[in-house]
């Protein structure tokens, strides 16, 4: 290489690229977003949360009475009733249950056996039906459960929610999952 060619090189400027412009939202876009995913955010944590904040004002409960003819629930401590709930139960409700797929809720005194977080029907808490006079006096069916929705939608219509299970909103359900523990009492009343 040259003199020349090499005093060229050296004294040649490097090659400077233009910077690319960083793409940045306009303020409308940020605003709109704003307006959508806060209120959005705000739902989640009120459907989340008040279950189990609704809960820890209850504290722990003693009993769970329902009423079949009131489709209510009541959570209970010391014979106080401490939280009130609307229920949906099957296609038909009155009368003691016989067998499975008759439509009917069991009456009677049962405990809470076991616990199922991953149901379809958000959360469930199985009643130890059938127990041994329901045996003894020819009683089929099991599995009868307190539960929440699995479409929660539904839980604005009038139709039954359940085939013969006592179906609650899935706010309540939390509510009832917070306060109970296994071994409680409950008393279905006709």
């Amino acid at each position: 290489m040259s003199e020349v060619a090499a005093i060229a090189v050296e004294t040649a400027p490097p090659l400077v690229l233009p910077r690319p412009r960083g793409w940045r939202p306009s303020r409308r876009l940020t605003v709109l977003c704003c307006a959508v995913a806060l209120p959005l955010l705000g739902f989640l944590a009120f459907v989340t949360m008040t279950g189990p904040m609704i809960a820890l004002f209850i504290g722990p409960v003693d009993q769970v009475l329902v009423d079949k003819s009131a489709r209510k629930l009541w959570l209970m401590r010391d014979g106080a009733r401490l939280y009130e709930v609307d229920i949906s139960l099957g296609k038909n409700p009155l009368g003691q249950k016989r067998r499975e797929g008759d439509q009917r809720t069991p009456e009677g005194r049962y405990a809470l056996d076991w616990r199922d977080a991953g149901t379809d029907y958000h959360r469930a808490i199985l009643v130890s039906y059938p127990s041994k006079a329901d045996l003894a006096r020819g009683a089929q069916g099991g599995e009868i459960m307190i539960h929440g929705q699995k479409y929660f939608w539904r839980w604005f219509t009038k139709s039954p929610l359940t085939n013969g299970c006592i179906g609650v909103s899935n706010i309540a359900m939390d509510i009832i999952w917070s306060s109970t523990e296994l071994g409680t009492p409950i008393e279905i009343r006709p």
